[in-house]
């Protein structure tokens, strides 16, 4: 799913006409069928984190060999690096390992093997927790990165109708030529279950007959898929912000673009709440009104590089998670207070990702290898003029982000058909009106997941968001991972399990520590 970096096709492309042919002509590659896993890896020797401030954390670190291509398990290697923190409760109350993932796809795991402290009551310590980079990702060997500028400033504006069309398809073909001229091999194995065979090393290189599991965003599809292939491999399985498994990926970024459309409406409507905070306006039309005006004013003169894409770009944080809501309404009310653009640029620099190259290099490699993307582009047009009438804010940005799939120089993947029968429980966690990975997705899973339970933020507008400190939420996780329990399954397929209260909006009024 779409992240919080910047980025968003070659000279005499025919705009009306189709797309370049993909530019690899190599045979697809096979995937061990039905979970076959042949591999054999050997045993993590863990050692000192390369990173200070992991080791200060308490983490262990470690590479793990493994396959580039499963097909060919004897054939080159490539390295993964892992982290540990291991558990701290007598042996006897000793739990096994959780293998966690962040998302992205493209996101480094290794920090988040920290997650167990933020299990409550204890519970995450009765667990060893292991984190990783996934290939290409972070401190695994080799990490892909294609153009490290790309995400930069004074990009071309997003909107078609600037007359910038063409220089997107320019810039995202460049982009999808550098990556295969800088991935080599490893762009044709960077597939979802190229990954999931990764967690099935890790698994056994670990001598662990069952894995436990918290995917966060994309890493609930990682789950949905190891849980298809490698069920009795599974024990307890928390996915929290979960993927639509139907829509991988071209029409999941299309869905994302209208859930966005309504987190970035409700964050316009919290700002008017505060408009004694931020003089922004009254009501949420008229914040959203002055997003727009500011934004055509960036259209007209940019402020030290930050543009129409940019300003958007300021704002997508808010789509994603309420916590962000006070950052990006000062930047917002500082700007039409001020207008000073080097404060401005800073905000926006300070905001994205710009550096992490790696991150969105192996986010389009995921999406763009695991399925085939349109090849007409008059096809891409059509789909996003027609969610563009109603969904402004981020379909066009969306579109561009994703724009080197329709360049993509691997050769595209099936993926998995999603069946969750045979793992025998999981926890699945899920916001209202998640933006990123709309509540439809956690409802598909549930029905595939026939074994488990869907706890819903009701109403709440925030992506992956437990153990975020929203007691319902996050007592039913650590219940769940210290006894096995989950609460009692409702009939039908169409609702949630369990209705918790979301994680809150921020009430810039109250001083931090203060309380609501």
């Amino acid at each position: 799913m779409r992240r919080v970096v910047a980025a968003g096709l070659t000279a005499g492309l025919l705009m009306a006409g189709a797309l370049a042919a993909p530019l690899a002509q190599a045979a697809p590659p096979v995937p061990p069928a039905g979970g076959v896993h042949t591999f054999t890896p050997a045993p993590v020797e863990w050692g000192a984190c390369a990173s200070e401030q992991l080791t200060a954390r308490g983490l262990e670190c470690a590479f793990l060999e493994v396959p580039m291509n499963y097909a060919e398990p004897d054939g080159t290697r490539i390295r993964l690096a892992l982290s540990r923190l291991v558990h701290t409760v007598p042996e006897e109350q000793y739990q096994g390992v959780t293998l966690v993932n962040p998302g992205g796809p493209g996101g480094s795991g290794l920090g988040l093997a920290l997650l167990g402290g933020a299990v409550p009551n204890g519970a995450g310590a009765a667990y060893d927790w292991i984190g990783f980079d996934p290939r290409g990702v972070g401190s695994s060997e080799p990490a892909l990165s294609c153009i490290p500028d790309y995400a930069g400033f004074a990009r071309p504006d997003y909107q078609p109708e600037a007359g910038t069309e063409q220089a997107w398809l320019e810039r995202s073909e460049s982009y999808a030529r550098a990556c295969a001229a800088n991935g080599g091999e490893l762009l044709e194995h960077l597939k979802s279950v190229d990954t999931v065979m990764d967690m099935e090393s890790i698994r056994k290189a670990l001598g662990q007959e069952q894995i436990n599991y918290y995917g966060f965003s994309y890493g609930t599809y990682l789950g949905q898929v190891y849980g298809t292939l490698f069920p009795d491999r599974f024990r307890r399985v928390v996915m929290d912000g979960v993927v639509d498994a139907r829509t991988i990926w071209y029409e999941a970024n299309l869905n994302q673009d209208v859930a966005f459309e309504r987190t970035i409406q409700a964050f316009f409507d919290w700002v008017a709440k505060y408009d004694a905070v931020y003089g922004l306006g009254t009501t949420g039309e008229e914040v959203e009104a002055l997003y727009y005006a500011e934004q055509d004013a960036l259209r007209a003169q940019p402020a030290d590089g930050v543009g129409p894409a940019e300003w958007n770009d300021l704002f997508l944080a808010a789509g994603y998670n309420v916590l962000s809501y006070t950052g990006v309404a000062e930047t917002f009310a500082a700007w039409v207070r001020d207008r000073d653009p080097v404060a401005l640029a800073e905000a926006y620099a300070g905001s994205t990702d710009i550096a992490n190259d790696n991150g969105y290099a192996v986010y389009l490699a995921v999406q763009c290898s695991d399925v085939q993307w349109p090849q007409d582009y008059d096809e891409v047009r059509r789909d996003n003029t027609r969610v563009d009438r109603r969904a402004p804010f981020e379909t066009w940005a969306n579109a561009w982000f994703n724009g080197p799939c329709n360049f993509w120089p691997a050769v595209a993947g099936t993926p998995v058909p999603i069946d969750g029968r045979g793992v025998e429980s999981a926890l699945l966690i899920s916001e209202t009106f998640d933006g990123a990975t709309p509540f439809a997705g956690a409802l598909n899973a549930r029905r595939l997941f026939p074994n488990s339970v869907l706890v819903e933020g009701v109403g709440g507008f925030t992506h992956s968001s437990s153990l975020s400190g929203v007691a319902c939420t996050d007592t039913i996780v650590a219940t769940y991972l210290a006894t096995g329990e989950l609460p009692a399954r409702r009939p039908g397929n169409n609702r949630s399990d369990v209705q918790c209260d979301p994680l809150p909006q921020p009430d810039p009024t109250v001083e931090e520590g203060e309380g609501a």
